[in-house]
């Protein structure tokens, strides 16, 4: 195997070895490590594994073998004790005669397999490039401000959780190079001193996973992509967006549908999913933390891996992954979480076998306070939405489109959006056609709405009809004021060409004139500009004091003047109001 770039880029942050010849390259596993494997593969009558304690002596002789031994690798304290807490008195007799007889052995020889499904992925991702031309889709570490995707099978992916189900990652520099921690040990850790039951069934649905994979290994694939809007204006694509391009945006805003009740994850249509994420992706999946995005950490497993290769995300980033199988059922949330069975995922999948589950990490602000209504905060909350919904490969088609009609990029991008059937499409201005000659570049008046339909981008990309599904994201612990995020993300949706958001608001008071307040909106036809500019002056009302209610408080007494321009309700005091 040849030493790909790619695979340097993320060699030292796994177990394995790579050992050169003149000819080629392998990875492979220690001799020591090799050996201890094997034993372990064989079950508890040679490897004498079968209790929590002794699983954990077989964890510490293994990361003895990989050299991780020292001070700045090791393991959480209270690791030990933990492992032993949940295999040898919490989990029942049954279950764990089942765990150590079955599942451990069948995970050993996973492991086993680790070296070969890696030199696996890297020839397919070399040879097939699941037609994505960006970078490649082999494993590598997706820097910030570096756009890419990864592509991993899901058999790929049980092999590096089982790694971190048995802490085999080295440790020492991933702070330095802002990962999140992947090892399994801090999850264990937190059952102790005081014993969480919350934390108990976290490590559950994780035991079901594992379970689930030994007995019956799914064989599709998980795609994981760093989304990055570029601060430089000068790149062919959609760069980070500032407040005038918000206010000129004539895009038509999509549709609004508010759930009061269900959850994000068990919607029924085909859209994205959002994270309401840490800007360290999974939060505290593998620590203490037990929410929204823990939440679905633990019942989607394969995501974890992305925190193996994906550092911190930044105000321009979002991550958006895509396959992720469903494995486990639940109820509560925080310290009343629960497992609650199996699930049987039955998404279809795309034609590059992902599961049809749309997931997108984007991280609000923490504790922003009064300063949210400041137009910086307001402008870096909807650019870090329109990051997450928009569809990278659609903005890379319509940049081709729009130079092969010498469309000029500043006029281009305010001129997509979704028409009433939601289907994706270009305005062109009604002075300009695809027929004018390559000299006749756009740079007068600004495009109309109902300009002529040139283009339609129906089908073109992988989730043309794929809208939002989402709810109080940044609110909470995160103290986000939820009209105001409910707002934000709707225009970032729409801007982002997605056909509709489906809204949850989990019984949010703060929410209960959003349906009224949107469909008011609605019917105006408002476009993403107008709404802005009504969200900036009610928020400069909310900075100088002239107003202490929410956004649809402010705007609702204007139902009484409907007749009136967007405009002149601007213009007007909020006292006349």
């Amino acid at each position: 195997m040849e030493t790909r770039e790619d695979l340097k880029s993320i060699l030292h942050l796994l177990p394995l070895a790579l050992q050169s010849s003149s000819s080629h390259s392998s990875l492979l596993w220690p001799p020591q490590v090799l050996e201890t494997l094997k034993i372990l593969s064989n079950g508890p009558d040679q490897s004498k594994v079968d209790s929590g304690s002794v699983l954990f002596l077989a964890i510490s002789d293994l990361r003895h073998s990989l050299g991780l031994s020292s001070a700045k690798d090791s393991l959480a304290f209270s690791a030990e004790e933990g492992f032993a807490l949940f295999f040898d008195e919490l989990m029942s007799r049954v279950d764990a005669v089942e765990w150590f007889g079955e599942v451990v052995p069948a995970l050993a020889r996973l492991l086993l397999k680790l070296p070969s499904l890696m030199e696996e992925h890297y020839r397919e991702a070399e040879s097939v490039g699941l037609g994505v031309s960006r970078g490649g889709t082999g494993l590598r570490v997706l820097r910030s401000q570096e756009a890419g995707i990864v592509f991993l099978r899901q058999e790929l992916i049980g092999a590096l959780l089982a790694c971190s189900l048995f802490c085999l990652f080295p440790t020492s520099n991933r702070g330095g190079n802002f990962l999140p921690a992947i090892n399994f040990d801090c999850l264990f850790a937190a059952l102790c001193p005081s014993y969480c039951q919350k934390q108990e069934n976290k490590i559950i649905c994780l035991i079901h996973y594992f379970k689930r994979i030994t007995t019956h290994m799914p064989m599709g694939f998980v795609s994981f992509e760093r989304k990055v809007l570029p601060l430089d204006n000068s790149s062919p694509c959609v760069s980070y967006p500032q407040i005038d391009w918000w206010s000129k945006s004539i895009a038509p805003l999509c549709n609004f549908e508010v759930s009061h009740s269900g959850l994000i994850e068990d919607q029924k249509v085909e859209a994205v999913e959002v994270d309401f994420a840490n800007k360290y992706l999974g939060g505290g999946a593998l620590s203490r933390g037990c929410v929204q995005e823990e939440i679905r950490f633990m019942i989607n497993p394969e995501v974890i891996v992305g925190m193996l290769f994906l550092p911190r995300m930044a105000d321009n980033e979002a991550i958006e992954i895509v396959g992720a199988e469903r494995f486990s059922n639940y109820t509560g949330y925080a310290s009343t979480f629960r497992f609650s069975g199996n699930h049987q995922d039955e998404r279809p999948v795309d034609c590059v076998g992902r599961r049809k589950t749309w997931i997108t990490a984007i991280d609000a602000l923490c504790h922003p306070g009064k300063r949210q209504f400041g137009v910086e905060c307001i402008l870096r909350e909807t650019n870090k939405a329109f990051c997450g919904f928009l569809d990278h490969s659609i903005d890379e088609l319509s940049q081709i489109i729009a130079q092969d009609a010498q469309i000029d990029k500043y006029h281009f991008d305010q001129v997509i959006g979704v028409n009433n059937e939601g289907r994706n499409y270009l305005l062109l201005p009604e002075s300009s056609s695809a027929a004018d000659g390559p000299n006749e570049r756009v740079t007068e008046a600004e495009p109309k709405r109902n300009s002529t339909l040139e283009w339609s981008f129906q089908g073109l990309g992988p989730k043309g009809n794929v809208g939002i599904a989402t709810g109080n994201w940044g609110c909470g612990a995160f103290g986000g004021d939820p009209q105001l995020k409910a707002v934000i993300q709707w225009l970032a949706a729409s801007q982002a060409l997605r056909p509709f958001i489906l809204y949850y608001s989990f019984g949010e008071e703060a929410l209960q004139g959003l349906e009224q307040a949107t469909r008011w909106i609605s019917s105006h036809e408002w476009t993403v500009g107008e709404l802005w500019d009504m969200l900036m002056h009610y928020s400069s009302q909310v900075l100088e004091g002239d107003t202490h209610g929410g956004f649809f408080n402010w705007l609702l007494p204007s139902l009484a003047m409907q007749s009136l321009d967007v405009n002149d309700v601007q213009k007007m005091d909020v006292d006349e109001l």
